[in-house]
């Protein structure tokens, strides 16, 4: 995969996160991305979440306080509005 690929998509993933929760930064841009694919997986292959989440239920625990951060950071922004 190519640098100009790689920035580009970083640019991407830091507006999303910015209009995710009103800001940006690498350890919210790393939460929203978390956020983001553990959700896709959790819908397209619960098995797989569910299988994880068994498999590290210290991961699942941690995973469970992201979501929960985005949400409320969310919530927060949208309400800004």
């Amino acid at each position: 995969m190519d640098q100009k690929l790689k920035d580009q998509f970083d640019g991407l993933l830091e507006k999303y996160t910015e209009l995710m929760v009103g800001e940006s930064s690498e350890e919210l841009k790393e939460k929203v991305q978390m956020w983001a694919l553990y959700t896709y997986i959790a819908k397209t292959m619960p098995a797989l979440a569910k299988h994880w989440n068994e498999t590290y239920p210290d991961g699942k625990t941690e995973m469970m306080n992201v979501i929960r951060e985005i949400k409320e950071l969310n919530d927060k922004h949208r309400s800004k509005r």
